[in-house]
């Protein structure tokens, strides 16, 4: 299935790794299966061994003109979209033979191809099929999708037009309000550090506009007033704060003012556009990213991840925040650590290279979230 799904990734070919491996095959299976990667066509005995079955069945479909016959064969042998023709995926039935057995992952990532070609339509049976699997809390926690993958598929299909390219759609209301409730219903999928967790949030003007680098149609305003919202929902501890500026004015490096920190009380089952809404009411202020150290350790607030979420101002105020991280630490005793996201920036440098409790994240996308949790999990 792996040989016939994934031919070819970043310019390297399944011919190629064989090529250059030179494996000696377990089994007879094993010897046709690699004989159909290095040459491309089927090696004798294929049509009777059933490990050949999928490769029998791609070869067959390559053969087709019948659509409907080709959409009977695609249900019948569950051949995946990877393996399927280019020219058979601009038809409905098609699309309508490959949802039967499409993972949660694979049908999220192509909801705007099938709205695009005629099979998602208002009370179409593949839109309610397709509503119905996005509300089933057990399909999602089987398939690990993180909230913030859903919110980028939101983003998207409500859009009703592509990133790359000219293609497209109409969005269903009903798939918007799947996938909406989708986002939420996730939260409980996402497996938390178990940390004490302090998230920074930049709450500069500059932040509701752009997009996150990774993520296509989501702003690094509401992609970090996900992320607060996940953290709410998944942390027993945790604290949020926004980089503010003085009474008057703005703070911060070019506001002729102090930026300040204010905290923030950010409940889970608050909606997203809520959390936006009061993030975006408060007076912005320079991103010294020095300032939560500070401010945990003035207010004696434990605090073992720091996580500060910007979208390119990176700025380091009077005192660099390795050096605050450090002060933390001793007057504390906590080895905390912290975590800079750039989500629009294309390079910065804040974290000590020395220091491993320190890491930089340039840009932002779907594997982002489960990268942090990692890095503030491992000891």
């Amino acid at each position: 299935f792996q040989l016939a799904k994934y031919q070819a990734r970043d310019g390297w070919s399944n011919r190629d790794l064989l090529r250059l491996a030179h494996p000696r095959a377990a089994s007879p299976s094993h010897d046709r299966l690699f004989a159909w990667a290095v040459k491309g066509e089927l090696p004798d005995g294929a049509a009777e061994d059933p490990a050949c079955a999928l490769i029998v069945a791609m070869t067959k479909l390559n053969k087709m003109d019948d659509v409907v016959a080709g959409a009977k064969l695609i249900r019948e042998r569950r051949i995946p979209r990877e393996c399927v023709p280019t020219q058979w995926l601009t038809f409905p039935e098609v699309w309508e033979a490959l949802l039967e057995a499409m993972p949660m992952t694979a049908m999220i990532r192509n909801l705007a191809t099938m709205t695009r070609v005629g099979l998602v339509t208002s009370q179409s049976a593949a839109a309610k099929t397709i509503a119905a699997a996005l509300r089933d809390p057990q399909r999602l926690k089987k398939a690990r999708v993180h909230p913030i993958a859903v919110l980028s598929a939101l983003m998207t299909y409500k859009s009703g037009r592509g990133v790359r390219g000219s293609g497209t759609w109409e969005p269903v209301a009903s798939i918007v309000d799947a996938l909406d409730a989708a986002f939420y219903a996730s939260f409980g999928i996402v497996e938390p550090a178990g940390k004490r967790m302090l998230l920074a949030l930049d709450v500069s003007g500059s932040m509701g506009t752009g997009v996150v680098a990774g993520v296509p149609n989501l702003t690094p305003r509401v992609a970090s007033a996900a992320m607060a919202l996940v953290t709410a929902a998944t942390e027993r501890e945790h604290t949020f704060v926004a980089f503010t500026s003085a009474a008057v004015g703005y703070g911060g490096k070019w506001g002729g003012g102090d930026s300040g920190i204010t905290t923030l009380s950010i409940s889970p089952r608050q909606r997203l556009d809520d959390v936006v809404s009061a993030i975006e009411a408060l007076p912005m202020g320079g991103t010294d990213c020095s300032l939560p150290m500070f401010w945990a350790q003035k207010h004696r607030v434990d605090v073992d991840t720091f996580c500060v979420y910007t979208d390119n101002e990176t700025w380091a105020g009077s005192v660099h925040p390795a050096q605050a991280l450090r002060a933390y630490r001793d007057a504390r005793g906590i080895p905390a650590k912290l975590v800079v996201v750039g989500m629009t920036s294309n390079g910065f440098s804040i974290a000590d290279p020395n220091d491993a409790g320190m890491v930089d994240v340039v840009g932002f996308d779907t594997s982002t979230p489960p990268v942090i949790a990692d890095f503030a999990r491992a000891m």
